[in-house]
């Protein structure tokens, strides 16, 4: 039932409480997806879209805005009251509405007709700097733009559509993760845009975990769930033996479980285990196994896992050192963080992209919802310098491969196209691009 007096809610967790100060993409689609659903199959809402930061594909934000077309804003409101989504609803204003979900996430709710559902979708979903530039531009033609379309002298010619709102500018669509008004629309105007990757441009993921190490399933139950989710081949990379905690292997055992995967290799006909480790780059930046094994891999992601307060410059350095091992090939989460909780490490990062082309070795993007990096920004900066980058899972358990989904949004926001990952190639494509750092 509708409340009229209780205080409106806040469309994000308050600065000084113990609640996090962003939230993270995933959580995002795990509480707004379901209800985002709900009201689109409500008779009378006619459209339904979560916007802003992530519809941009961002990694996390600080709110959460719903985007509803209805004739009849009541409408709406009976939706949000009637699901069990949903514990509190409050209006501020017509057309407005902030909900508690029963998931402890509040979000805002704002109705438009369906007339200008894509004018509004367009408005709420780009960045000040992108919609700054989208506006001068409607100025420079003599239209004006705002929430409900593109006019001149008092007609509508476009809304219906975002499609329709770049068009009337003379722009091709642009895609919302590139809408942070950072060269997207120069590149528009020039023929530019990437045509940037899709999730059914991967054909396999090149940085998983099993039961040898910190993983939930089998080697045999990860490739079985990696074909299911549509991939042709997957690289094994359980911890390496300094990670006591998680049973990290040591060589023994790593060449134990790399003749369980030549034996796996015969039964696939249609599917490739590739053998690899994510070997941590110890705090002086050798690699924690011996290069007479890592030799007979065929990748070697070096991570770092402990040592997370040097000073960039020393962090930095550690990081390089181990890239010149000719048998390291992919920089595993490069920035170390994890959102909400661990900032990232203090790296020189455009330094050791240039170092990377310049060694010919890789790094990676990882997909975890609490990583999600390489940051979109240095994902740019490696496209420009001919880095390729690896979009991984990082997964522990079988439902951690759908975490690739996480990855290639973040992917998208840096400009990247299928040519600049890694894993969109055909196994018989891919294994000379991992054995080239080796000289």
């Amino acid at each position: 039932m509708r409340s009229n007096n209780q205080p409106p809610l806040r469309p994000f967790p308050a600065p000084g409480n113990n609640r996090p100060i962003t939230i993270l993409r995933s959580q995002i689609a795990l509480g707004v997806e379901p209800l985002r659903r709900t009201l689109e199959s409500w008779p009378g809402i006619d459209q339904v879209a979560i916007v802003g930061g992530y519809r941009r594909g961002k990694a996390h934000g600080r709110s959460v805005v719903l985007l509803a077309a209805a004739v009849d804003h009541e409408l709406v409101m009976a939706a949000l009251e009637a699901s069990p989504l949903v514990s509190r609803v409050w209006q501020p204003e017509p057309r407005r509405y902030l909900a508690r979900l029963v998931m402890d996430l509040d979000l805002e709710v704002r109705v438009v007709g369906p007339d200008s559902f894509g004018a509004a979708l367009h408005h709420h979903t780009g960045s000040k700097a992108h919609r700054a530039e989208i506006q001068l531009l409607a100025q420079e033609a003599g239209l004006e733009l705002d929430a409900e379309g593109v006019f001149r002298a008092g007609i509508r010619l476009a809304g219906e559509s975002e499609a329709s709102i770049y068009h009337v500018l003379g722009l091709p669509f642009i895609p919302p993760e590139l809408r942070e008004g950072e060269g997207e629309i120069e590149a528009a105007r020039q023929g530019g845009l990437p045509r940037l990757i899709e999730r059914s441009d991967l054909r396999g993921d090149l940085h998983l975990h099993t039961t040898a190490t910190d993983g939930t399933a089998s080697l045999r139950a990860m490739a079985e769930a990696a074909r299911h989710h549509g991939l042709s081949y997957i690289a094994v990379t359980d911890h390496s033996q300094r990670l006591e905690v998680v049973n990290g292997l040591n060589e023994r055992r790593l060449r134990e479980q790399m003749a369980e995967i030549d034996r796996l290799n015969q039964e696939f006909g249609d599917f490739r285990v590739l053998k690899g480790i994510e070997v941590d780059i110890l705090e002086d930046g050798q690699l924690d196994l011996p290069d007479s094994v890592l030799r007979d891999l065929d990748l070697v992601i070096g991570s770092i896992h402990y040592r997370f307060g040097m000073p960039e410059a020393k962090q930095t350095a550690r990081v390089l050192r181990a890239m010149d091992n000719r048998y390291f090939t992919i920089l595993g989460h490069p920035g170390g963080r994890l959102l909400n909780e661990r900032p990232p490490l203090a790296l020189d990062m455009e330094r050791i992209l240039h170092h990377a082309r310049d060694r010919g070795c890789y790094l990676e993007l990882d997909s975890q919802p609490q990583r999600l990096e390489l940051e979109d920004r240095y994902c740019r900066l490696a496209r420009d310098l001919g880095v390729k980058i690896s979009i991984d899972s990082d997964s522990h358990s079988p439902q951690g491969l759908a975490h690739l989904d996480w990855g290639v949004a973040q992917a998208r926001r840096g400009w990247l196209e299928p040519g600049d990952v890694l894993n969109t190639r055909p196994v018989d494509q891919l294994l000379p691009l991992l054995w080239a750092p080796r000289g």
